[in-house]
C-alpha cells in the first residue's frame, strides 16, 4: 500500500460486517490512519448518530453523511469505515467509484444478527424482527455495495488477527493487479 498511487481505501457493507472493527487492524498494519464515518460526525455534531436520525430523520442524516464522505475523501493515506446505508444516495457512490479502492465487507444476515445481539442503538434496527429488516437492507444495498466496490471480501468465522491479515493480504494483491492493469 505504501508504493500505491491510491491511499485511500474506503470499506462499505451492512452493519456488523467488521468495518470498524476490522478496519482498525488493517489500518494499524497497512500504516494508514483509520477513520470511522459515523464517529467522525459525532465528533463534528456532538451528537450521536440516533439523536440526528431522531431530530432530523434519515433524510437529513443522510446529507450530513455525504458531507462527511466529501470531507474525508480529501484526506490521504487513510482507511475510511463508512456507515452501512452511505451506498443508498447516488451521490455517495459516485464520490465511491472515485475514490481510492473500496472494499465491501460481506457477511450473512445470521452473523449480523450474532455480532449486533446487544446492539441498542442503530435506528435502523429499532424493530421487533430483527432478522427481517436485516434481509430487507441486504436485498435493497447489497447490489449497491457492488456497484463501488473494487474488491469483495468475506472475513467468515476467522478471528479478528486473521481477518485482518487476510484482508491485508487481499489488498495487496489488488494494488498489484490494479497497478498491473494500468500499465
Amino acid at each position: 500500500m505504501a508504493d500505491s498511487p491510491q491511499q485511500q481505501l474506503i470499506l462499505v457493507g451492512p452493519m456488523g460486517s467488521g468495518k470498524t472493527t476490522l478496519g482498525r487492524r488493517v489500518a494499524e498494519q497497512l500504516g494508514l490512519q483509520f477513520i470511522d464515518c459515523d464517529e467522525a460526525l459525532e465528533k463534528q455534531t456532538g451528537v450521536e448518530v440516533s439523536r440526528i436520525f431522531d431530530i432530523e430523520g434519515e433524510r437529513g442524516f443522510r446529507e450530513r453523511e455525504t458531507r462527511m464522505l466529501e470531507q474525508l475523501l480529501q484526506r490521504n493515506r487513510v482507511l475510511i469505515a463508512t456507515g452501512g446505508g452511505v451506498v443508498t444516495v447516488a451521490a455517495n457512490r459516485r464520490l465511491l467509484k472515485q475514490a481510492g479502492t473500496v472494499v465491501w465487507l460481506q457477511t450473512s444476515v445470521a452473523q449480523q444478527l450474532r455480532r449486533l445481539a446487544q446492539d441498542r442503538k442503530r435506528p435502523l434496527l429499532q424493530t421487533g424482527d430483527r432478522r427481517r429488516r436485516l434481509e430487507e437492507l441486504a436485498a435493497a444495498r447489497d447490489p449497491l455495495y457492488a456497484e463501488v466496490a473494487d474488491l469483495e471480501f468475506r472475513a467468515g468465522r476467522r478471528s479478528l488477527a486473521q481477518g485482518a491479515q487476510a484482508l491485508a493480504d487481499a489488498l495487496a494483491t489488488q494494488t498489484k493487479v490494479s497497478n498491473h492493469e494500468q500499465d
